[in-house]
């Protein structure tokens, strides 16, 4: 059992502020250890890694209100189930009305960081905003009258999975199952956000997605229609990537950036274009790494399996790696003194 009484543990201020202090044994090392958290607090109202005090929108709703949204573009395919004796359109109200309402709220809670988040006071250009609650509510309607836009765009996605992959014999699988479909879905809810200048929440959206797929699409990337990640894990797409339409890829693929440019102050320069351009009708087989803002992928070029590329590629072009050797040894005795087989 611990011995409390070796620890350095003192009298926390509110005890020391009273006549009898109740603040003994495992209370006592409550105080102290809160006492020793508070020392590595920051300043409210500063964004910081050590500040604590100002609200921020809650993570739990945000993806609550994300689940709404997922069940409006898709009712009773992707996240709650539509029961048989409700109809779609009751069902659909309810859900946009609901998340509707979350996310109004947590815009409110975000907008702040428009002005107080680090970037923003690096900059020194932002101004408070004096009506947060109404600027809210107008983000809200603005980014919910994109809906039927975004589901559009998600039908399309669908087709070009369910054509995309031979191994698809329904819709509703890919709806249902497909971790590419997913993330694509949450992309696009979170990309109207971003455009709409809403801070925390787009981010809060993409690594939800990119925790539960393994797919990683940072909510700035511009991706257009019918778009497929076939298998879909390990894929990463930057935030300044422009991707065209009918664009495929595989698994593991990396769309990123080749370094980043530095200020005088010896800081990353963020609002540069760092990650490459695929045009229409691109296909990136699976392991292909592809790095640089000025690097574009001309259309209907294939860039094959582990590629690592720095250049842009023409259109119409096949990119794949050199001649590598591949050995082959066979597991019998006899093979075992005889070394390998090129193959």
């Amino acid at each position: 059992m611990m011995d409390l009484e070796r620890l350095p543990l003192k009298r926390c201020e509110t005890c020391d502020a009273r006549d009898v202090c109740p603040c003994r044994g495992p209370a006592q090392l409550s105080c102290y250890v809160v006492e020793q958290l508070k020392q590595n607090y920051g300043a409210a109202g500063i964004d910081t890694p050590e500040e604590v005090g100002t609200p921020v929108p809650s993570r739990m709703r945000v993806l609550e209100a994300l689940n709404c949204f997922m069940d409006v573009l898709f009712p009773g395919r992707m996240q709650t189930e539509l029961e048989t004796d409700v109809s779609t359109e009751g069902f659909v109200q309810e859900r946009l009305a609901r998340g509707h309402r979350l996310i109004s709220r947590e815009i409110e809670r975000a907008l702040p960081f428009r002005w107080t988040g680090a970037y923003a006071l690096s900059r020194g250009e932002a101004e408070a905003d004096i009506k947060v609650h109404d600027t809210a509510a107008e983000l809200a309607s603005m980014f919910a009258i994109e809906l039927p836009s975004i589901r559009e765009l998600l039908i399309e996605d669908v087709q070009a999975a369910y054509y995309g992959d031979p191994a698809a014999h329904t819709y509703a699988e890919i709806m249902l199952s497909y971790p590419g479909l997913q993330a694509i879905t949450i992309h696009r809810i979170a990309h109207v956000l971003y455009l709409l200048d809403v801070p925390l929440l787009p981010r809060i959206m993409s690594e939800y997605a990119h925790t539960t797929t393994g797919i990683d699409i940072h909510p700035g990337a511009e991706i257009g229609s019918s778009f497929f990640i076939d298998h879909g894990t390990g894929v990463v797409i930057g935030e300044t990537c422009e991707i065209g339409d009918r664009v495929k890829l595989y698994q593991g693929v990396t769309l990123g950036a080749r370094s980043f440019p530095l200020d005088e102050d010896g800081n990353p320069i963020k609002d540069i274009k760092r990650h490459p351009t695929l045009e229409d009708d691109v296909v990136v087989y699976a392991g292909a790494t592809i790095l640089g803002g000025d690097v574009v992928i001309g259309k209907g070029a294939m860039i094959g399996s582990n590629v690592w590329l720095l250049e842009s590629v023409p259109p119409g072009s096949t990119v794949t790696q050199g001649n590598v050797e591949v050995k082959v040894k066979r597991n019998d005795k006899d093979d075992a003194e005889g070394g390998d087989h090129d193959g």
